[in-house]
């Protein structure tokens, strides 16, 4: 790491501090202010940082300098927010105090005499009271620091909310610690995610590049655009990990301040910060670079803004950010929008309820949430935009080739495939490690589908070559399973529907509407995407909006664990109390024993090497990355030709034939999937190095070329080298 990149790649962080000050609510009566104010500071710090991308790399400037100065620019244009509001914030407290004034001298004031005589005070009357000090007025405890809030809170909390609120702390701080001390070794990351930065940074723009893997020019690269950031800053991927899991704390944020909107109190809070925190997904997804958590922080933060236009009419900062958390969920996961559609229906639905005044002025209501709706539209497109035109351009279709397009989403609809994709999605979601229980759901899911006429592993409803039913229950970062997190969401969003008013009497309407949303999700969520075992990563976003509806539940049951006929609720409350100390630890091994990143045992962070960690998913591969590299550094070849497949690992070979200077090689593919990408000619590079088949690579190799494979890799030289 450089040292201009330590502070540097704390300026997004001081950005949303401040950030946070400047854009803090002014309506009175706003459900966690505090937390509404990072979330529209995360907002706009994340649409600055994929515009500026998106600027800079129109200009090729995707360099460490033009990256400085715009974050410098932008946190001088934070400061000045802070300033402006702080001005302003004075200014409201001066006329408040003025009013308060005004008040007591009018009740001070003596009332005039029946007859003409001069009003004054009486004789031996007590002196008016004096205004009240600044420190006693209504608002010094809205600006009360956040840690005297945070203290107050601890001194106040009971047993059970200080074990909550401690167990989601230590976990937080454990992953922060993994996300430090690992490094980046997603499978996907090493095939796609990371080499798109590189490609990057290699060429200082976003253009396209030849290359024989599509998913690092098709898929929606909204996170990788955030580690740019990082990777430019500090000139490797040391803090890469930090995204994700800033984006998990995004995600326990904003679920929380779902939770107070639905009408949950302290305790319902903490219960769905504790429920999703412990979820083995989020867990292990927040020390990773894979971008599902970043998906469902976007998601979130969506669906808490819009929550607010339920009661009250939205003004255009909410209508930005609305905008904002748009767009960012289609630049980083697509699928998020199955859950940002139905939000934005529900909001635009509210805010045409809240416009029904009558007369003129309903009208204009109306007109204004027209307008509102097509801002939001217009800000999410200058968002995803860019990227999207280029997609176009390149393949002719905003959502890429038609292997893509085909890939991933349905291509069924008739209602009996629909429902077996569900009930597999379902069974993999709830999986345990329970192996009978898993066979007998997986028999009868199969069953089931031949009664109907329906091929449960049908390609146009499974994902690749994919067979139902694979085991999901053991703590993998890709497709871990989450049957407590699920089973608790599922009995919360029953009852919301069905009995809100027992969940939450004073937001019951609201909170049937919020379960209508999220039960929509998820069924939208299966009727669109295939079957797939790392299908449980995609449905983060429907889980992080349904565990509020959890937490809102168990507050609910333990409110009224005393009553019931027999003794059924405190029985209940006992099982529930079971399922949390499950969840508790589920968490716990999620992050001492998970794969690919954990605490303890064998690949242990602690225990285990720089390199070795990053191949901990293929440890054959690591000495043979490292065996072709040394040959081809030895060669002193300057551009190198790359043979790989689709699926195949190229990060790697960014690392090892880095420049002794930290620049990037310079790294040229020999096949192209894109059809306006030609490959480079062999006979123009100085060697080769290959992943997976031999006789891919060395049917691309010049005549008269020594070729080298050991297993996985290979490489070539020409003669004489």
């Amino acid at each position: 790491m450089s040292a201009v990149g330590y502070p540097l790649a704390l300026a997004p962080v001081a950005a949303i501090g401040l950030l946070a000050v400047a854009l803090r609510p002014v309506a009175a009566g706003t459900v966690a202010g505090r937390r509404l104010a990072l979330v529209r500071a995360a907002l706009v710090t994340g649409a600055f940082a994929v515009l500026t991308v998106e600027l800079l790399g129109v200009l090729r400037l995707l360099t460490l300098p033009a990256f400085a100065v715009a974050w410098l620019t932008f946190l001088a244009g934070a400061l000045a927010a802070v300033g402006w509001r702080r001005r302003r914030d004075e200014a409201r407290g001066t006329a408040v105090v003025a009013a308060a004034h005004r008040a007591v001298e009018a009740v001070a004031a003596p009332e005039p005499a029946l007859v003409g005589a001069t009003a004054g005070p009486a004789v031996g009357a007590p002196p008016p009271p004096p205004p009240p000090p600044a420190a006693t007025r209504h608002v010094a405890p809205r600006h009360a620091g956040w840690w005297t809030r945070l203290a107050d809170a601890w001194r106040t909390a009971g047993r059970g909310e200080r074990l909550l609120a401690g167990t989601v702390g230590g976990l937080l701080l454990v992953e922060l610690l993994i996300a430090l001390l690992a490094e980046p070794n997603n499978f996907d990351s090493q095939t796609y995610h990371l080499p798109k930065v590189e490609h990057w940074v290699a060429q200082g723009g976003l253009d396209f590049w030849p290359t024989a893997i599509h998913r690092q020019v098709t898929i929606p690269p909204g996170a990788e655009y955030l580690l740019l950031h990082l990777r430019l800053f500090t000139g490797g991927d040391a803090l890469h990990h930090l995204v994700q899991w800033a984006a998990g704390v995004g995600v326990l944020l904003a679920a929380t301040r779902i939770t107070a909107q639905l009408g949950g109190g302290r305790r319902a809070q903490l219960l769905t910060a504790f429920v999703l925190a412990t979820t083995p997904m989020v867990a292990l997804q927040a020390t990773s670079t894979q971008t599902d958590l970043v998906c469902a922080a976007w998601v979130a933060c969506a669906a808490t803004v819009a929550l607010d236009g339920l009661r009250r009419r939205a003004g255009a900062g909410a209508m930005l950010a609305l905008g904002a958390a748009t767009g960012l969920t289609a630049l980083t996961k697509t699928s998020g929008l199955v859950a940002v559609g139905p939000l934005l229906l529900l909001w635009g639905l509210a805010q045409l309820r809240l416009a029904r005044t009558g007369g003129v002025r309903s009208r204009r209501q109306v007109r204004r949430t027209v307008a509102g709706s097509a801002l939001i539209l217009l800000v999410a497109v200058a968002v995803v935009g860019p990227f999207l035109a280029r997609v176009t351009a390149e393949f002719g279709h905003p959502l890429g080739p038609p292997r893509l397009r085909e890939s991933i989403p349905m291509e069924r609809h008739d209602p009996p495939s629909l429902l077996v994709n569900a009930l597999r999605i379902a069974h993999t979601a709830f999986d345990t490690p329970l192996a009978p229980l898993r066979r007998a759901g997986a028999e009868a899911i199969v069953g089931a589908a031949g009664i109907i006429g329906v091929d449960p592993q049908d390609r146009a409803t499974t994902f690749g070559r994919e067979r139902f039913p694979v085991p999901s229950w053991y703590p993998d970062e890709d497709r871990v399973a989450f049957p407590l997190a699920g089973a608790l969401a599922a009995i919360g969003a029953a009852y919301a529907l069905a009995r809100p008013g027992r969940v939450a009497p004073a937001q019951a309407g609201p909170l049937r509407a919020y379960a209508v949303v999220v039960v929509a999700a998820v069924l939208l969520h299966t009727a669109m995407i295939k079957w797939q075992p790392w299908g449980n990563r995609l449905l983060l976003y429907a889980l992080a909006l349904a565990v509020p509806l959890a937490g809102l539940w168990l507050d609910a049951l333990f409110r009224r664990r005393g009553g019931g006929a027999g003794g059924r609720r405190p029985v209940a409350a006992g099982l529930a109390v079971s399922v949390l100390a499950g969840c508790a630890l589920a968490g716990v091994l999620a992050v001492s024993y998970g794969f690919p990143r954990r605490l303890v045992g064998a690949g242990s962070v602690f225990t285990t090497s720089d390199w070795d960690t990053r191949f901990l998913r293929r440890p054959q591969w690591a000495e043979e990355f490292r065996w072709a590299a040394g040959a081809v550094r030895a060669a002193d070849a300057r551009r190198i030709g790359l043979v790989q497949q689709n699926d195949n690992w190229e990060y790697p070979w960014w690392l090892l034939l880095r420049g002794a200077d930290g620049r990037p090689p310079e790294l040229v593919a020999l096949q192209s999937v894109l059809p306006g990408r030609p490959p480079a000619d062999p006979a123009s590079v100085d060697a080769i190095v290959c992943t997976g088949s031999r006789p891919a690579c060395t049917a691309l190799v010049p005549a008269g070329w020594r070729v080298q494979f050991r297993g996985y890799v290979g490489y070539a030289l020409p003669p004489g080298s």
